[in-house]
């Protein structure tokens, strides 16, 4: 079980504040950062320096004429003194070239020198860090999402702020009553312009972002807050403090449609795959459930196709992967702190990462077979990670308390990350547009998936 609400900021500190502006950290000394690059002494020869900066500089600007054996013999023993040296201050040892002490006759061997494909350069600070006062600290919910259209929504408190990407303004949704709030998860309807906002007396809201105006609460299904939600078209699943998971139709006034029952605490993680057949859910009981949507459709949805129990904490974090249609990825909380990817096909547990600290939230890079996660203590990282070898390619810092929410911006380059210290950050991790702009891997069709299923 995790740790849930921490968050205890007082309305002073609140009013202090304006949401989502811009950080500008300033110098605390005068004296700090006035040099940039800063040499590294250990790897410099003082003597040799004084007497560059004196005599030595001297046969530099005014040269004298040797003969072309004296030269050759100057040279010769220079490198063998290892007195080649052009530079005073020197940024880091560099080690001397290597000597071939046979000769080699290449004449023979035309094979032209194996190029390695460059490493992308991932850029280890954030590339923008707004202000984000009265986030909820709290692991089960779900408070940042990213939508079609480009606009962020973040809910502090019991208001939900949109930030527009491509200008960079902010506009304020909706603010609900003390009694309604506060705002337990938001997520962005497959538009980009409707977006669903659950809430703490276990409403669900259903906005359009465009005109600022609410279309409807769903009210009926759940006895507790709404921490998390997932869109498939015009179906809205939601998921509770009471264990249910709901599908609501939102075209219909009747709009629940199915139930989920199968957790016994806190549904945290929900999402649908690609295909919209199958959804994966995750709970406060350490539990993964896998639900078949046609299975749904024929025999009132109450069971699952998979139970997963290999988590020994929380499962929040849930990823499909979008270059295989059956591979899951989940992290587990604070107890268990383990990456594990999933056959959905078969319920067959492929690999487990332990990653050493609680792993809060998961995505998926969608133009290369990369992962990302976020995490809390000890060092409230995110951690890039290479499928399927799963080697650390890079860890990001930044953020000093745990990382709970990420989202994904529309071209899959840019990731946003929320964090309990009232943060949020934006990393340039997967790559420039332009870099990314060619076509993502196809994500694997079901297995005869052209043939009816039997069941």
């Amino acid at each position: 079980m995790d740790a849930g609400s921490m968050n205890t900021s007082s309305s002073l500190k609140a009013q202090s504040r304006f949401p989502l502006q811009q950080q500008f950290l300033p110098r605390t000394n005068s004296k700090e950062n006035l040099d940039r690059f800063i040499p590294n002494r250990s790897a410099m020869d003082m003597d040799y320096a004084r007497f560059m900066l004196t005599e030595g500089r001297k046969g530099k600007e005014n040269p004298t004429v040797n003969s072309p054996s004296r030269e050759a013999y100057r040279k010769q023993l220079a490198d063998s003194l290892n007195m080649n040296r052009t530079r005073i201050l020197a940024f880091k040892n560099k080690p001397p070239a290597p000597v071939e002490l046979m000769p080699q006759d290449h004449s023979h061997h035309h094979h032209q020198p194996k190029t390695a494909k460059p490493r992308r350069h991932i850029p280890q600070t954030s590339e923008r860090t707004l202000d984000a006062p009265d986030l909820v600290d709290d692991f089960y919910l779900n408070l940042l999402d990213w939508g079609s259209s480009n606009v962020l929504a973040i809910a502090l408190g019991s208001t939900v702020y949109l930030w527009d990407a491509s200008d960079g303004s902010t506009s304020e949704l909706v603010t609900v009553d003390d009694e309604d709030g506060p705002v337990t998860s938001v997520n962005w309807a497959p538009d980009g312009r409707h977006i669903a906002i659950g809430l703490n007396n276990s409403h669900i809201q259903l906005w359009d972002s465009a005109s600022n105006r609410q279309l409807r609460t769903l009210k009926g299904g759940h006895r507790s807050r709404v921490g998390s939600m997932a869109w498939n078209n015009h179906i809205l699943t939601t998921g509770g403090m009471d264990g249910q998971i709901i599908n609501n139709d939102v075209r219909i006034r009747s709009h629940i449609v199915e139930t989920y029952r199968g957790h016994t605490q806190e549904v945290c993680g929900l999402k649908w795959s690609a295909s919209g057949q199958q959804l994966a859910s995750g709970g406060n009981d350490n539990l993964i459930h896998i639900w078949d949507r046609s299975t749904a459709l024929s025999n009132s949805a109450t069971q699952w196709l998979h139970r997963l129990e290999d988590h020994t904490s929380a499962v929040k974090a849930l990823a499909w992967c979008p270059f295989q249609g059956n591979l899951l990825a989940s992290g587990g909380g604070g107890g268990d702190k383990s990456i594990k990817f999933w056959n959905t096909h078969t319920g067959a547990c492929l690999n487990s990462i332990d990653t050493g600290s609680q792993v809060c939230s998961l995505l998926w890079n969608k133009n290369e077979r990369e992962l990302l996660s976020s995490h809390g203590f000890t060092q409230n990282q995110l951690t890039v990670w290479k499928y399927p070898s799963m080697v650390k390619m890079a860890e990001l810092t930044g953020h000093t308390s745990r990382v709970l929410y990420m989202a994904q911006s529309p071209d899959g380059c840019t990731v946003a990350t929320a964090a309990g210290d009232e943060t949020l950050r934006f990393w340039n991790v997967f790559g420039v547009p332009e870099i990314a702009a060619k076509a993502a891997p196809k994500a694997n069709p079901e297995p005869f998936s052209h043939l009816n299923r039997i069941r």
